[in-house]
C-alpha cells in the first residue's frame, strides 16, 4: 500500500529545472533516504512535497489524495510533517508551550481559548508525555530560544510528534550537532521507524546515517532520478560512486 506519492513532480525558475519529473511511491512502515550531491534538488523536492513551494506540473498524494491544490499547512492537517534544516519554532514560547501549540494545532482548537482551556489538562498531560519522550522535561519551562542547538532539534522532532502526522520529512535533521547530540536524534528518528504505519523520508548527507536508518535510499542529481534500491546496492553504484560520492566506480581505480 502507498501512503505517499509523487507523479512527474517538477519545478522549473526560469530555465532551470531544479526537480524535472520525479515519480516515487513511499509506503508504510519504512524509511527512504534521498541523496545526492549540493544543488540535486533534494530539499526543493521535500518543498515542493510538504507545500512551501508551488509545482509547475505534476501531483504530489496521499492515500491517494491529491494534494497538490493545497497550501503547506493544509498538507500539514492532511498528514504531512516537516522538520526543516534549520529549527521551526517559537522561540519566545516555553519548551511546554511549543509542544501543546503543535497539540493544539492538531486538534484543531484554533484561538477559541474556552475550547482550549477546557482540554488544558488533557494537552498539558499529552505535552509532558510528548517532552520526556524526547529527553526535554528539565527544560519545560524554558524559552526555546534558550535551548543548546541540539535540544532545539530535539524539539522540533517533539512538535512533529505531537502532530502525529502519518508521513514524516526529516531535511538534514543532524545538520549543525555535535557528535554527542546526533545519537538522541538518531535514536528517536529510529523510534518512530518502529511505530506501525509511519513513512519517514530523510534528506541527509552523513552516510553512516544513511546506511544505519535506510530500508531504502533514493538518489536526485541535477534534479532528476537516478537511483532507487536497497542502501547497499544504491551505495555501491556507479552513479552514486560518481555523482554523489566523487569516486570512482567500484573495481576501477581512483
Amino acid at each position: 500500500m502507498t501512503s505517499l506519492e509523487t507523479r512527474d513532480l517538477t519545478i522549473r525558475f526560469g530555465g532551470h529545472v531544479a526537480v524535472n519529473a520525479v515519480s516515487c511511491a513511499f509506503e508504510p512502515g519504512t524509511l527512504t533516504a534521498i541523496v545526492g550531491p549540493n544543488g540535486a534538488g533534494k530539499t526543493t523536492y521535500f518543498n515542493l512535497i510538504s507545500g512551501q513551494l508551488k509545482a509547475s506540473s505534476g501531483q504530489v498524494l496521499l492515500h491517494g489524495r491529491d494534494l497538490s491544490a493545497l497550501s503547506a499547512p493544509a498538507r500539514t492537517h492532511a498528514g504531512l510533517g516537516r522538520a526543516f534544516q534549520l529549527t521551526s519554532l517559537f522561540p519566545n514560547l516555553s519548551v511546554l508551550e511549543n509542544i501543546r501549540l503543535a497539540l493544539q494545532s492538531r486538534q484543531r482548537l484554533g484561538l477559541d481559548l474556552w475550547h482550549v482551556w477546557s482540554h488544558h489538562t488533557a494537552l498539558t498531560e499529552r505535552a509532558e508525555q510528548v517532552l520526556e519522550s524526547v529527553a526535554l522535561t528539565a527544560r519545560r519551562d524554558q524559552p526555546a530560544a534558550a535551548l543548546p542547538h541540539g535540544d532545539q532539534r530535539k524539539l522540533e522532532v517533539g512538535m512533529l510528534m505531537a502532530l502525529d502526522p502519518s508521513v514524516y520529512l526529516f531535511d538534514e535533521p543532524t545538520a549543525g550537532m555535535s557528535v554527542d547530540e546526533v545519537p538522541v536524534i538518531l535514536d528517536l528518528i529510529r523510534r518512530l521507524k518502529e511505530q506501525s504505519g509511519k513513512t519517514i523520508l530523510l534528506v541527509e548527507h552523513k552516510m553512516d546515517v544513511v546506511r544505519e536508518l535506510a530500508d531504502r535510499i533514493i538518489v536526485l542529481h541535477n534534479g532528476a532520478l537516478v537511483a532507487d534500491g536497497e542502501p547497499d546496492a544504491v551505495i555501491a553504484s556507479p552513479v552514486v560512486q560518481q555523482a554523489y560520492l566523487g569516486l570512482a566506480p567500484v573495481g576501477e581505480d581512483a
